[in-house]
């Protein structure tokens, strides 16, 4: 079955990373008019965290449950990286993130994600990395408290930029040694 319940986690994911968007870039939008811009940030994380939830549970079912499918493999990542680019981008107009930080997260994660396409056109999989992990919960950690507009958040982002960068390099050396091998 294509649209099983992991795949349909990760689909909602697509559609809450729209609702995250509109909460962070429309605040002048008739329909928010009377509403704090804190309320709008409050919910705008809110949707964010269930939004990252969706992210471990459409895994972890697929994983368990034995429902991985061609879909699903495709769908994740996706949605992953809608997530990741509404929340930056409504962060930088928000002028709430460092353009740069964006920049070099965003360009890692789609030369990654392009690195894991040609692997898979070559029968290769390159499978998420400790390093990768860490670097998403570091990831989220920080949109939510840039979201939230709390202390600490651009030290947090930074510290996922360096976490970014270096599980990127991680996956181009697996990749390079293990296509010299034959296998990925």
């Amino acid at each position: 079955m294509m649209l099983n319940l992991p795949n349909f986690l990760a689909l909602l994911r697509v559609v809450m990373a729209t609702v995250m968007f509109v909460f962070l870039i429309e605040r002048d939008a008739t329909f928010f008019q009377g509403i704090h811009t804190s309320w709008l940030d409050f919910f705008a994380a809110f949707v964010f965290v269930l939004a990252a939830a969706t992210d471990f549970f459409d895994g972890y079912i697929a994983r368990e449950w034995n429902q991985m499918t061609k879909l699903g493999a495709i769908l994740d990542p996706l949605a992953d990286k809608m997530l990741i680019l509404a929340a930056f981008l409504g962060l930088l107009l928000l002028d709430r993130a460092s353009a740069w930080a964006i920049y070099l997260i965003l360009t890692r994660e789609f030369f990654i994600t392009g690195l894991r396409v040609m692997a898979a056109s070559e029968g290769k999989n390159i499978a998420a990395s400790m390093a990768g992990k860490v670097k998403t919960v570091f990831q989220m950690i920080a949109i939510g408290l840039l979201i939230m507009n709390w202390p600490l958040a651009t030290l947090c982002l930074w510290i996922a930029v360096g976490l970014t960068l270096y599980s990127g390099f991680e996956y181009i050396i697996g990749y390079t040694k293990n296509t010299k091998e034959g296998t990925c």
